[in-house]
């Protein structure tokens, strides 16, 4: 069993990011959600970008981050697309991390001090989707992959941004039940 802290996507706690979050409580493991949009949850991607660009990338980072504040040691750390952020952050700075799982997302590990040591991730993408592709974020799990022994990256067929929550129109099954099983094996690995 492994305790995560999961954070939520642009579109906030949607109805398939809880149920993802309740697959892994029914899979044995303790999971936490904190919402960084206090329940707002909006229809697109592009809202939910323009709501967190209101509030500020910067501040939802760093109310990701306090969310940790309180929680075990030895969690690891599970971020959808912009919750990659500050699951990326805690996991690359927080003591005690037991690992990282990078859904959508990936942020250079340079923007957070290196990788440290022993700590396994996981990315998770569409090969063609534009955020992931167009954004760099490829370019950053690439580097990931190739300086930490601990890392791999599995990319899915297919042009889809959460293509793991299961209430959007982006959401693809087969990739997702893949996604799933691969994030199971990590967890009870931990």
């Amino acid at each position: 069993m492994a305790e995560l802290l999961v954070f939520h996507h642009a579109q906030g706690q949607t109805a398939g990011f809880l149920a993802f979050a309740d697959d892994l409580r029914s899979a044995g493991h303790v999971v936490h959600t904190p919402d960084l949009y206090h329940g707002r949850t909006f229809d697109t991607l592009e809202a939910g970008i323009g709501y967190a660009r209101d509030v500020g990338f910067g501040a939802l980072l760093d109310s990701g981050v306090r969310a940790a504040d309180g929680l075990p040691d030895g969690l690891v750390y599970v971020g959808f697309s912009m919750g990659v952020m500050p699951a990326q952050q805690l996991a690359q700075t927080r003591p005690g991390a037991r690992g990282a799982l990078l859904l959508h997302a990936c942020v250079p590990a340079s923007e957070f001090g290196g990788w440290p040591d022993g700590v396994p991730v996981q990315i998770h993408a569409m090969d063609a989707d534009p955020f992931f592709v167009e954004d760099g974020d490829i370019d950053a799990a690439r580097d990931l992959v190739a300086s930490v022994p601990d890392a791999e990256l599995f990319l899915y067929p297919g042009d889809q941004h959460l293509f793991a929550d299961r209430s959007l129109p982006s959401y693809d099954a087969a990739a997702a039940e893949v996604l799933t099983r691969r994030v199971l094996d990590f967890l009870n690995s931990r």
